[in-house]
């Protein structure tokens, strides 16, 4: 038995001093007074928690870590400790591999690959192309997190285009339906107007209007659309304009058949960084102005949108070179997440209680993970010490990334990351990945 002793856990929209048990992988008390002597005397290990905050580990439903293929950005192994770096201890990756994931066969293969070395929890989305519908009516959703269809395409030929294919998965497909909304016809016009201005060097500031928020708006309305007239379970990935939280109602996550995403990235940068960090911050959908910015956070708060995750998208910074059509858009951004968001709260913007819903609760609410999400006698033990008193500056010294950068260098965060453990193993501490056990497969409730 192990005790985090005497942590403010922020937990269920409060906090307050307590400690928490674990037995194995599982917590199995939740203390708010004075831990008894003979509980004390019985563990192998007490961590004093004083002036820590403990919090369950976050879940990040968007991520792409490279493997199979593309494994000189990144890779299950390096990313999944970049994670837990971070406080992430469970995350949900993309299909757009070399080769793709749109095959149950290649499902499988992914979730073996993890189970040999991932040291965060894990599952894998089913990718949706034009004409594997026989493939997507397959998955097991109580062990796989969904299917996800690129409406727009982005990194890889996934572009799911026909209208008959949509409507069938749509109408077909019973697990949890994941959408990246991008208009594409919009876009390709967009490129050619800007080519005309500018040939093949459009340069970054151009890209949010490339990738426009009319592009965005129709391909969401799109979306939610065919959910409501098929009754699908949909989730909108990282939307990024005032314009499209008009789709979403304020309602419990845990109530809806419709639900929303919002990334990191779209809550801390705008249109304004592009001359600062260029393509850097160059991803799909495009970071746009700052008008966008606020009503994402007012929509967030509001229940319009229900979690926040990263999209973290990992590229070499020579694969970043270039303009609006050469650059690669994405980035990796699964370390410092929660440390970003904690910084929003720190200015005001949200409290650490609602950080944690938006995280933590709401992931696992959202997709139905079984025993994760909260700090729960009976759950699996995923915990995050978080210090609240430690600055600390992202440098390329310590990130952990394959691809060795961040667009948060040089930025220092009033927050830094201390001790994370996840099914009860402390895999992360003081700035050290302890490789104690590999994570697990999630399950769903569903």
């Amino acid at each position: 038995m192990k005790l985090i002793h005497k942590a403010t856990l922020i937990n269920e929209g409060k906090s307050f001093r307590g400690s928490v048990l674990i037995e194995g992988e599982r917590i199995s008390k939740v203390f708010t007074d004075e831990v008894p002597e003979n509980i004390l005397q019985r563990c192998h290990e007490v961590i004093d928690a004083r002036n820590l905050y403990l919090i369950p580990g976050v879940i990040d439903d968007q991520v792409h870590f490279r493997e199979p293929g593309l494994t000189h950005k990144g890779d299950i192994a390096t990313e999944s400790r970049a994670a837990v770096a971070g406080g992430v201890t469970s995350f949900m990756e993309m299909p757009n591999t070399n080769p793709q994931t749109v095959t149950i066969d290649a499902l499988h293969e992914k979730f073996e690959l993890a189970s040999q070395k991932s040291i965060a929890n894990y599952s894998f989305y089913l990718g949706a192309t034009n004409d594997n519908i026989k493939e997507l009516i397959k998955v097991d959703k109580k062990n796989v997190c969904g299917v996800k269809v690129f409406m727009g395409a982005s990194t890889g030929n996934m572009l799911v285009d026909n209208q008959k294919s949509l409507q069938q998965i749509f109408a077909e497909v019973d697990s949890l339906i994941a959408t990246h909304c991008e208009k594409e016809d919009i876009i390709r016009d967009n490129i050619d107007s800007y080519k005309n201005q500018f040939g093949e060097d459009i340069p970054i500031q151009y890209h949010p209007l490339i990738r426009s928020e009319e592009a965005c708006y129709r391909s969401s309305a799109e979306a939610v659309e065919l959910a409501d007239k098929y009754g699908s379970r949909l989730h909108v990935l990282h939307l990024s304009t005032a314009r499209e939280m008009s789709l979403f109602s304020p309602s419990p996550t845990k109530d809806k058949r419709i639900t929303s995403e919002v990334c990191v990235h779209h809550l801390w940068f705008t249109d304004e960084d592009y001359a600062r960090l260029g393509t850097r911050i160059k991803w799909n959908p495009a970071v746009k102005t700052l008008a966008d910015r606020e009503a994402l956070g007012s929509a967030l708060k509001s229940g319009k949108l229900d979690v926040v995750a990263t999209d973290h998208a990992p590229h070499l910074l020579s694969e970043k070179e270039g303009g609006c059509l050469k650059a690669a858009s994405g980035g990796p951004l699964v370390q410092h997440s929660l440390q970003a968001m904690l910084e929003l709260s720190e200015q005001g913007f949200f409290s650490k209680e609602f950080v944690v819903e938006k995280m933590c609760h709401a992931p696992a609410e959202l997709f139905q993970v079984k025993d994760r999400g909260y700090i729960r006698e009976g759950y699996f033990a995923d915990l995050v010490l978080v210090n609240p008193a430690e600055k600390y500056t992202v440098s390329k010294s310590n990130l952990l990334y394959k691809c060795g950068w961040s667009p948060f260098e040089g930025e220092t965060f009033s927050h830094s990351i201390e001790k994370t453990f996840v099914n009860g193993n402390l895999v992360f501490d003081n700035g050290n990945i302890v490789e104690s056990a590999l994570g697990k497969a999630l399950t769903f409730d569903r």
